[in-house]
């Protein structure tokens, strides 16, 4: 049976529980809500299995705090024996408009604090990502207070369609690999 690690990237804690930093926590919770999963506090994170058409993915929400991601990564890979092309990290990005999807194979950690500490432990760019776009609309000198600030009302009401779609890329990335996930998810 083929494992993956999907890893959604977030703060622990009830003050970070609605922030745009924390989507990466929000897009597993939809896929646990969908598929009637509960997580369960282990080492380093809050864990849960989904099994579908012959794949197991292990979704995993750190709680080591964003900056600190890479140690419960690089952990639960080698716990679960998974290879790092069956790794993919869900994130949030200011370079992206609301709500788009952007998957690659390979980057820089675009100054993400969790990005850069995953790329630092696991020593290599070489990983999957999963980046949803929060848009940048915050005045200057305001990113940190927009990062760590929670949706508007509007950003609220689309986020079900975005979680939808994020869902369905999830289960792409286990059944028809990255590359088709890329050409069928990028941009949507």
């Amino acid at each position: 049976m083929k494992k993956f690690l999907i890893v959604g990237l977030g703060n622990i804690g009830e003050k970070y529980a609605n922030t745009r930093h924390n989507i990466g926590f929000k897009v597993l919770d939809a896929l646990a809500q969908k598929e009637e999963l509960t997580f369960e506090t282990q080492k380093l994170g809050d864990l849960t299995t989904y099994k579908f058409k012959g794949r197991t993915f292990i979704l995993l929400k750190p709680s080591t705090y964003m900056n600190l991601s890479g140690k419960a990564v690089q952990y639960w890979l080698t716990k679960e024996k998974i290879s790092l092309e069956n790794l993919l990290v869900i994130t949030d990005d200011l370079n992206l408009p609301f709500g788009n999807i952007r998957v690659k194979t390979k980057g820089s950690d675009g100054g993400h604090n969790g990005l850069k500490d995953i790329q630092n432990t696991l020593q290599t760019t070489k990983y999957n990502r999963f980046r949803f776009g929060i848009s940048d609309e915050f005045s200057k000198g305001r990113q940190v207070d927009y990062v760590l600030g929670e949706w508007t009302d509007e950003e609220n009401q689309k986020l079900p369609e975005r979680f939808e779609k994020a869902v369905e890329l999830i289960k792409s990335f286990g059944l028809a690999g990255i590359n088709n996930t890329m050409n069928t998810f990028n941009g949507k």
